[in-house]
């Protein structure tokens, strides 16, 4: 039989082919199954070019990310990080990783070669590795390795890539440059103030007029029916799971809040915090100026008026780190309060300051900081409990409706009446176990709900931009509504009081309409409000507004119109409770030279984005030109090294 076979599949033309058939057959299922897995190598995450992203590497770059993410997130440690973020996370740093393989792939390109004596020496310069007399230390370098779990062979590989990686991209980022022409246009684009006098006209200072007769009355009532009418009522039963609804379930050990009351020492061991005002100038003889009518007893308003071309700032409750000289630092920090001092020679100039305030240090204990601690640890755990909880509660819904709830999901139920508004009929807000959109998502649903429709599992998340991705998740709620009791016209005659006290209230609203309609017009025409205000009207002068230093309680768009408008140029404007008229008395360019601090902010700040700008673009054009595959199975893998594996 055997001897048939050869016989029959090398000697005749009919046994190599079916030989072959099998061949193909054998290639296409066996060995390509192979292949395939091959391809999915856990020991590599991502494949770019001819390079391969070692698992182990990304995995030791979410290790390394771990403390950082935990301690922003307020969480112990990286198992009570939600698990959305861990993904977030390992999908930023795999694709971190992605583009510096693009950067070196580039390089290798481009020909650069790094040479074994530049890794030795930018080995040799690190302060890990240098003994006690500040040169390389054999023996100490041979045992940080061993603490790092890391052999000598692949720390010379990183470093190699490091110096390659810089070669590439400094000379990139380098190429970002801001001309002086175009600092100073954005400098003086934010920094350019105009002095206002500016008057509120409260609605409710002007008088109330009296109770018009009753013909007055029905024609507001008839001409505004929906202001007279009753709510709809809605009565509804719902349930909700929330990180607020289960946070009792959750629970925290004092071993770990410990660890995080350790973690953020500074937060609960406060230094000394001071608030100042400062005034920098490089002229000795401005900053006399500005200290003398300062000492005089002028306000701060009146220092800045008089601080032209000069900078004036504030610091607010400022660590002294947050100080720009050590000079300054120790002046500020010794000074009690009140006290104008200077001129004093700085690194930056000559400097002028009063302190305004004094925090004293305090400490706060863990005893004291224990239920802070366990509220933020339940927060940061919430997330990833209320994941596990949704499924079942969904069952329980679909199984039995919202009365088959098992009590340990730490689900909570609730029901009544409401309006839209979330009011009960005795007008306060009706006990939802909700507060803030996920409350305003349920009282929404419940209004948009069908009577008897059969209640759905819904998700709440935070309120973003139209067009922007949905923000995290506020809960889950199940809403089934029961009766409807719609709204109706409520009888004039059981509204009247209402309606005189709407009426009276567009009237004072329209009194002061016109009056500052009128001041407004006599401001205009007539050399601004100063000149036109009334005698004891409550004018303020010298309000200063910026476009860096916008003052507080004006509207923005009475803000943006008057940042256009000329000197001598006065506007009207309205807010929630008052109209407002104002004029533009003067406008002040501050010289960027007499501003040392700020104009370098502006240009560092710029020049920090454009460089940005760069580098990201130069990265995302590598994109194209070296194709990136990424491995799923070594994706995993390397998340469930670092300690970020689900089990999916």
């Amino acid at each position: 039989m055997i001897s048939f076979l050869r016989h029959f599949v090398v000697d005749s033309w009919i046994g190599r082919v079916l030989a072959l058939v099998i061949f193909v057959a054998f290639v296409g299922w066996g060995i390509g199954d192979v292949i395939s897995g091959m391809a999915d190598d856990p020991a590599t995450a991502a494949i770019v070019g001819s390079r391969k992203i070692a698992t182990r590497d990304l995995a030791s770059a979410l290790q390394a990310e771990i403390p950082r993410m935990a301690q922003r997130m307020g969480a112990p440690d990286a198992a009570h990080l939600p698990l959305q973020f861990r993904r977030q996370m390992a999908q930023e740093v795999l694709q971190r990783l992605i583009g510096q393989a693009e950067v070196l792939e580039a390089g290798s390109h481009y020909g650069l070669v790094v040479p074994d004596q530049a890794v030795r020496d930018e080995i040799f310069a690190m302060p890990y590795f240098k003994g006690a007399n500040g040169a390389f230390d054999r023996n100490l370098f041979n045992s940080k390795l061993a603490q790092a779990g890391m052999t000598e062979k692949r720390l010379i590989s990183l470093v190699h890539d490091d110096l390659a990686g810089r070669a590439i991209m400094d000379p990139v980022a380098a190429g970002a440059h801001i001309s002086d022409l175009v600092a100073t246009r954005i400098y003086g684009f934010e920094t350019e103030t105009r002095n206002l006098d500016l008057i509120h006209i409260p609605f409710a200072s002007q008088p109330a007029p009296p109770a018009p007769d009753d013909s007055v009355l029905r024609r507001y009532y008839t001409n505004h029916p929906w202001m007279f009418r009753s709510p709809e009522y809605r009565h509804a039963r719902i349930v909700v799971l929330s990180p607020d609804t289960i946070a009792s379930q959750i629970p925290a050990t004092d071993e770990e809040m410990h660890r995080l009351y350790d973690a953020q020492a500074q937060r609960f061991h406060a230094p000394q915090l001071r608030s100042v005002q400062l005034v920098t100038t490089q002229d000795e003889t401005a900053a006399q100026a500005v200290a003398t009518i300062w000492k005089g007893g002028a306000d701060w308003t009146q220092v800045q008026a008089a601080a032209k071309g000069s900078a004036a700032v504030e610091f607010n409750d400022a660590r002294a780190s947050a100080l720009p000289s050590d000079i300054l630092q120790k002046a500020v920090f010794a000074t009690p309060v009140g006290i104008v001092q200077g001129p004093q020679k700085m690194e930056t100039g000559w400097v002028v300051f009063r302190v305004t305030k004094v925090t004293p240090p305090h400490d706060t204990s863990f005893d004291d900081a224990k239920n802070t601690l366990r509220d933020e640890i339940v927060k940061a755990r919430a997330p990833d409990a209320l994941s596990s909880r949704v499924p079942k509660l969904q069952d329980a819904i679909a199984g039995g409706g919202l009365d088959s709830i098992p009590a340990d999901l730490g689900a909570a139920p609730a029901s009544g009446s409401l309006d839209a508004h979330g009011m009960t009929k005795d007008g306060v807000p009706a006990p939802l176990p909700a507060s803030g959109p996920l409350r305003d998502a349920i009282v929404a649903k419940i209004f948009a709900q069908a009577k008897g429709a059969p209640p759905q599992l819904t998700e709440a998340t935070t309120p973003v931009k139209p067009g922007d991705a949905p923000g995290p998740s506020l809960g889950w709620y199940a809403v089934s509504v029961d009766d409807v009791t719609p709204g109706q016209q409520e009888p004039f005659d059981a509204v009247r009081d209402r309606v005189i006290a709407a009426w009276q209230t567009e009237a004072r609203k329209h009194a002061a309409d016109e009056q500052a309609t009128a001041l407004y017009v006599a401001s205009r025409d007539h050399g601004g409000l100063a000149t036109n205000a009334p005698a004891g009207s409550p004018v303020q002068k010298g309000i200063m507004l910026s476009r860096a230093r916008p003052p507080e309680g004006l509207p923005q768009d009475l803000m943006e119109t008057i940042a256009h408008m000329p000197a001598g140029r006065s506007v009207m404007g309205e807010d929630a409770d008052s109209f407002i008229v104002a004029t533009v008395t003067g406008i002040v360019h501050p010289d960027p030279k007499a501003d040392s601090l700020g104009y370098g902010r502006v240009r560092d700040g710029m020049t920090e984005s454009l460089s940005s700008d760069i580098t990201s673009a130069y990265i995302r054009s590598l994109e194209g030109r070296f194709k990136t595959k990424i491995i799923p199975a070594g994706v995993q893998a390397a998340l469930n090294e670092a300690g970020f594996g689900d089990g999916s």
